[in-house]
């Protein structure tokens, strides 16, 4: 399983990362859910790279001109509440995809559990989904949203797209999940802390976008 890290070459995207994880920018959940849509958008462009083009033949006002289109839009799948923005950047993108939406929490204690209490998905079958969640911490969220995923149809490929990362994460999702799939993020944290939170991480993405809940 392929992990991309954007954050390792220089580009804007380290910019909005950076004011995401400043706690005197975090005040401003305006800009703090408009850099996870640029983000948003960002990521969605660099996963468009790898996808299924064919030649079309376009009619301008004043001749033919052949392109490369998408053969198909993928299937954008995001984790309520805290990637509703994030998924908006991937939307302003693929803005015909077809949609799905997961909430799910992880119930803390000595060991992490993940509740999951709504799925709402097209039929999956054969087709590139691209899984949308900010935090990609214990992975354990993201394992039980693609078995659940899955009653839905098999899916061709998963790009699961996180924002920030931490390696213990990466190394559940690589040992766990079976399907074709490719790990995306901006930045390849140190680490995870007692609570599993990544460290230094940004946050509560949910929390920062909508206010603390209770």
């Amino acid at each position: 399983m392929q992990v991309i890290n954007l954050g390792e070459k220089n580009s804007i995207a380290n910019q909005f990362v950076a004011e995401l994880r400043n706690v005197q920018v975090q005040t401003d959940r305006q800009r703090f859910r408009a850099n996870l849509e640029k983000l948003g958008s960002i990521m969605a462009y660099e996963i468009s790279k790898t996808l299924a083009y064919q030649s079309q033949v376009i009619q301008t006002p004043l001749a033919q001109t052949q392109t490369n289109l998408l053969q198909t839009q993928p299937i954008l799948i995001t984790v309520l509440r805290a990637g509703l923005p994030y998924f908006q950047g991937f939307q302003n993108f693929f803005d015909s995809a077809p949609a799905g939406f997961i909430g799910a929490y992880r119930k803390e204690g000595a060991e992490i559990k993940i509740n999951l209490e709504y799925l709402a998905t097209p039929d999956l079958t054969g087709q590139t989904i691209i899984l949308i969640d900010p935090m990609l911490a214990t992975g354990k969220s993201i394992i039980r949203a693609v078995q659940e995923l899955e009653r839905h149809g098999k899916p061709a490929h998963i790009h699961v797209a996180a924002l920030i990362a931490a390696p213990e994460g990466i190394e559940y999702v690589q040992q766990n999940l079976k399907l074709p799939a490719t790990i995306w993020t901006f930045a390849m944290d140190e680490k995870l802390d007692h609570r599993f939170y990544i460290v230094p991480g940004l946050g509560d993405a949910g929390d920062l976008s909508f206010g603390e809940k209770l």
